[in-house]
């Protein structure tokens, strides 16, 4: 009886300390509360809803990868897929709030629906970090807790485009019909995204600055699909067969696409060739590149993009203001994290890998 008496007395004792320490919020103020009763400035692992704008995208991929990478002890995820529909990622941001997450990563479907996700984020004061897809100057200026990481695509557009100059000025035999100028044709990612339009603008006028004029023979949007750009350059090779003297796209999917319907038309063989370049270096680009199909494309830093959401994030979730010290990463105008682009060709392979 003793004995038992004691173990009940016991058992009360713990079940009173376990209540005094349950996870409420901290003196210092609170974020949002997760699940398992996570606050700003606790000491548990914070929660991260990370919403992408679909899942079957290549580059994409790599980033969702190095963002689980990046968040191993630091954060526990929640990515989920937008299915390229704005209407499903605002419910996903719901959802998010509902399960008060300590902080938001969006990978926005429309950049300029960016404005709505920061409303229900401040209405909620859950901090969220776009990524990839920059909103608009007025949204991001919306909440002091609202932060961008991503590349600019003008760079990426102009890297493109020296790519092609570099190759033409080194290949007298690229000027088919010997008219001195470059006749090319250009695969668009979705109409109106930033990153389509810049890389597009950018890519032409770097090969304007080296002082080779250009003629454009076909220009159609591909949506980031390597289907679609298989498609769109069978079209142009219908159109416009040998006249086309390279090939811009950009993304690497849709440059891969146009590479198999320039290989079923008997290019890359028998001394038949074409300059194509593409944007993101990813892995199945660069094997294009030792294969020497792709004539080079653009490091799209799918390493450093996911894990610098990841550690802003982390950061906010914590009730902190993000820093150089803390991150790991500049700054630019106390919002955004840039990272920069990179040319790859078949020489320096390795910088992508």
């Amino acid at each position: 009886m003793k004995k038992a008496w004691m173990t009940l007395l016991l058992t009360a004792f713990m079940v009173a300390a376990a209540g005094c320490s349950g996870g409420g919020d901290s003196a210092g103020g609170s974020t949002g509360t997760d699940a398992g009763g996570q606050a700003a400035g606790g000491t548990e692992t914070p929660k991260i809803g990370v919403a992408i704008y679909k899942f079957d995208d290549t580059f994409m991929t790599g980033v969702r990868n190095a963002m689980t990478a990046a968040a191993e002890g630091k954060a526990t995820l929640d990515i989920v897929d937008s299915q390229n529909a704005q209407p499903t990622q605002n419910e996903k941001v719901d959802l998010f709030v509902s399960k008060k997450y300590n902080a938001m990563a969006v990978n926005p479907v429309d950049r300029t629906a960016a404005g709505v996700i920061i409303d229900k984020a401040k209405a909620a004061s859950i901090p969220v970090v776009f990524l990839n897809r920059e909103p608009v100057a007025e949204d991001m200026n919306k909440w002091d807790k609202v932060y961008y990481v991503g590349a600019k695509a003008e760079e990426s557009g102009t890297i493109s485009g020296q790519l092609i100059v570099d190759y033409w000025k080194a290949h007298p035999e690229a000027d088919k019909n010997g008219d001195g100028k470059l006749q090319y044709v250009m695969l668009k990612g979705e109409p109106g995204h930033q990153d389509a339009e810049l890389r597009t603008k950018y890519s032409v006028q770097a090969i304007q600055d080296a002082g080779i004029e250009v003629e454009a023979l076909a220009e159609d949007t591909a949506m980031w699909d390597r289907v679609k750009g298989q498609e769109k350059m069978q079209a142009f090779l219908a159109s416009h067969g040998d006249k086309i003297e390279a090939v811009l796209a950009n993304n690497d999917d849709m440059a891969l696409g146009a590479i198999e319907a320039l290989k079923a038309a008997g290019y890359f063989k028998d001394g038949k060739t074409m300059p194509v370049v593409g944007v993101d270096a990813t892995a199945p680009a660069i094997q294009a590149l030792q294969d020497g199909t792709m004539l080079g494309t653009v490091l799209n830093d799918a390493k450093n993009q996911g894990a610098a959401t990841v550690a802003l994030a982390s950061v906010l979730a914590k009730g902190e203001t993000p820093t150089k010290e803390n991150t790991g990463y500049d700054i630019t105008d106390g919002k955004y994290v840039w990272i920069a682009y990179k040319k790859i060709t078949k020489d320096n392979i390795a910088d992508a890998q």
